[in-house]
């Protein structure tokens, strides 16, 4: 009689360990519940549409530097399977990647569906057993197996994986069986900011920005993006998911100082001073200095500087160059809330990582009981990162079932 694998929970680590199992294993029986009637759904809406499979960072102790949270307990696992495997897993089941300039990687068709075709025809051709709409309403032991039941069927689970995302009601099962769930907090937002110098400029960004935040330790750089609601792009994400703990602690108000150039403040002043000598008679306000400074915005960092859209390049006093280079290098702004950054949301917390041994991505208090993707208390920034800790865990989990 064939023994049998449960994976609640249809998202990407959930699909990618089902395969995985059921192809090293012939006498395996595996089924997911899916709560949904949609499947992958999280893959689908990923990259904007194009599904971000992940990061093109091939050493594992570089690799881990990009999770808050899950960066000493991954380290051990992505020796075992990482992005070079990653790749070499799509590109055996047809489905070719591409690596970008900023070290994304996607797949050639730019579209998150043949990640999500390659998921479904796998899984069928693995044998793999996928019942949707199925949400679980609680899970026991009975001696060497899990009973897991839901309002139309109970299954009994030699192995019982789950994958079911940053999803409350499974967190309290999963506490139910003893286990301690860090309270989760949202990661990777957008800030939101009302300023003048921000309004009426979405989609202007900035290439090389620095951000820090006010009284705190946390700093990034990265591009910056500014949209309808205040600011977002690499360098907000990547702070959002290194400040989450202390962003939410801060109810999402606090303030941050803005380096639009990532250079020194006098070296800018010095840049404006040397324009002034060149340009005596040319109106301030028609032209950027900067090359990574839109009109735009360059426009709207002359007018915070108490300088008048006519005003020439020779009539500015010090002070007026003293504050058109702090614009520029040391501009604060309020942030006063958040925003989801597009439909890819992401949670700081979740099953504590002391109680997972991760050689397995096992239960230490349960024998048989695996976990994978962002189910645990890991997270990372954006960028590919959290899907190939969901690759990188469902790939573990199929390897741990003997």
């Amino acid at each position: 009689m064939k023994k049998k694998l449960i994976i609640i929970g249809g998202g990407a680590a959930g699909y990618f360990a089902a395969i995985n199992a059921a192809e090293l294993n012939n006498d395996l029986e595996v089924v997911i519940l899916e709560g949904s009637n949609k499947v992958l759904q999280k893959v689908k809406v990923s990259g904007g549409g194009r599904c971000n499979v992940t990061h093109a960072c091939f050493t594992p102790t570089d690799l881990v530097q990009f999770y808050p949270r899950g960066e000493k307990e991954l380290r051990g696992p992505f020796h075992q399977f990482m992005t070079g495997d990653t790749m070499e897993w799509f590109e055996n089941r047809g489905v070719p990647l591409k690596i970008e300039d900023d070290n994304r990687i996607f797949p050639e068709s730019n579209s998150s569906q043949s990640i999500i075709d390659c998921f479904l025809e796998s899984a069928k051709n693995a044998g793999v057993i996928l019942k949707t709409s199925t949400r679980v309403d609680s899970i026991s032991k009975s001696e060497d197996t899990y009973i897991v039941k839901t309002a139309s069927e109970t299954f009994i689970a030699d192995y019982l994986l789950i994958a079911s995302g940053s999803n409350a009601k499974v967190w309290d099962i999963i506490s139910n069986l003893g286990h301690k769930i860090i309270a989760p907090v949202p990661s990777l937002f957008t800030f939101n900011i009302e300023d003048e110098r921000l309004k009426d400029i979405p989609g202007i960004s900035a290439p090389k920005a620095t951000v820090k935040v006010l009284n705190s330790k946390l700093e990034e750089q990265g591009p910056l993006l500014i949209t309808h609601w205040g600011l977002s792009g690499p360098g907000i994400l990547k702070l959002s998911a290194w400040g989450a703990l202390e962003f939410h602690q801060k109810d999402y108000q606090f303030e941050i100082e803005v380096n639009w150039l990532s250079k020194k403040q006098e070296t800018v002043l010095e840049i404006l001073k040397s324009e002034k000598q060149k340009n005596t008679k040319k109106q301030i306000i028609l032209r950027s200095v900067f090359e990574d400074v839109s009109k735009r915005l360059w426009e709207k960092f002359v007018l915070a500087s108490d300088i008048s859209e006519t005003t020439q390049w020779a009539q500015l006093n010090n002070k007026q160059l003293e504050n058109l280079a702090k614009q520029l290098t040391q501009s604060v702004f309020k942030v006063n809330g958040k925003s989801t950054f597009k439909d890819e949301f992401v949670t700081a917390g979740g099953v504590d990582l002391k109680e997972i041994n991760f050689k397995r991505f096992e239960s230490k208090l349960h024998k048989n009981l695996f976990f994978a993707g962002e189910v645990l208390n890991i997270d990372a920034v954006t960028g590919g990162f959290n899907f190939q800790n969901a690759w990188t865990s469902g790939w573990i989990v199929a390897n741990a079932i003997d």
